[in-house]
């Protein structure tokens, strides 16, 4: 039996409209719409078989512009101080995004989705198929959300979490 190293490894990139943090939509459901490609890395294309079937995928990237993080932060939606667990601020002690994207196509190593909310260049990680059976919980409770009016929120970021 092999080990598995204790490493991360880009397994692609993500390409998309957004150049810099400001102005780019801070959730998927806020860059409804907006098209990017998943440019998935030649060795791995085997890997996408059977993946086309789902209407939704999780992207797991780098936020590979982010700031270093602070513990406490006043997040894009809201005005409060909060713990940075709390938030999906990109700085982040180990900087990990996740967004479910639509899957458009796949032809060979590359995938046209849409709603992507992740800036042009980030490092991929990895990709998981969405299953709404098993990743939507739509009573679940969402803290300090909940009464923030998040969905009224312009839902753009702006660079407070950006590298200078």
């Amino acid at each position: 039996m092999s080990m598995i190293q204790n490493q991360w490894r880009s397994i692609g990139v993500i390409r998309t409209p957004h150049k810099v943090s400001e102005g780019t939509p801070i959730q998927p459901f806020k860059a409804k719409g907006i098209r990017g490609t998943v440019d998935v890395a030649p060795e791995y294309a085997t890997a996408l078989k059977d993946l086309e079937g789902f209407e939704r995928i999780w992207l797991i990237y780098w936020f590979h512009k982010s700031k270093e993080p602070e513990m406490i932060i006043t997040p894009y939606m809201d005005d409060k101080p909060r713990g940075l667990f709390a938030t999906r601020a990109p700085s982040r002690i180990n900087p990990i995004g996740i967004s479910a994207v639509r899957l458009i196509g796949i032809k060979d190593n590359l995938l046209q989705v849409e709603d992507v909310d992740m800036l042009d260049g980030t490092p991929l990680l990895d990709i998981k198929p969405y299953v709404p059976s098993i990743d939507c919980y739509p009573a679940a409770r969402f803290g300090w959300l909940e009464e923030s009016g998040y969905r009224t929120v312009p839902g753009r970021a702006d660079d407070r979490f950006e590298q200078d």
